[in-house]
């Protein structure tokens, strides 16, 4: 079966209500929101959406944190949200032990039809065109084996696993050169 193409577009008001459907169908499903900025703590849908622009714009990244841009991985045939990934722009010490470039992760619904795979394919292809970067970091918890497949499929080269103790986990680190 051939998969529906993607295209990764940024957040606007017009995906807000799906933007919620997916942050819901996560909730349900007790599954994480990587990839999603600040979606799992906000309760209103225009606040996420302010402070995703917030993290977009150098201008207004909050202290401590660094600039990111938020995509929505969309399906072109239905125009469905199946997906989300957020690609940060330069790495502090924190993602560089243990978050990474990009973060991502797909509608619980839309698992197992490749949309992992593309919207990371995409985000690749930003970081090189767009941000002029050589090679990015990408973290997974050890126990998530889609996502591990996911980073290999796309050229990820092992480097180590730390253990996160702000959230009692353990991540393998890979690198991708672009």
């Amino acid at each position: 079966m051939k998969m529906d193409k993607l295209k990764l577009v940024i957040p606007s008001e017009e995906y807000l209500d799906q933007v919620w459907a997916y942050r819901q169908e996560c909730f349900e499903a007790d599954s994480s929101m990587d990839g999603c900025g600040p979606l799992r703590f906000n309760e209103n849908p225009k606040q996420w959406l302010a402070d995703i622009r917030n993290y977009m714009d150098p201008a207004t990244v909050p202290e401590g944190k660094v600039q990111a841009t938020q995509f929505l991985s969309v399906r072109e045939s239905d125009g469905r949200l199946v997906g989300m990934i957020q690609v940060r722009h330069t790495l502090n010490d924190y993602l560089r032990q243990f978050g990474g470039h990009i973060g991502y992760s797909a509608r619980p619904g839309e698992r197992r039809k490749g949309y992992g795979k593309e919207q990371l394919r995409l985000a690749l292809d930003f970081c090189k065109g767009t941000l002029g970067l050589d090679r990015v970091l990408i973290t997974c918890k050890t126990e998530n084996e889609a996502s591990r497949r996911t980073i290999l499929s796309a050229g990820g080269v092992y480097e180590n696993t730390l253990h996160e103790p702000g959230q009692g986990i353990d991540l393998e680190r890979y690198w991708i050169t672009l």
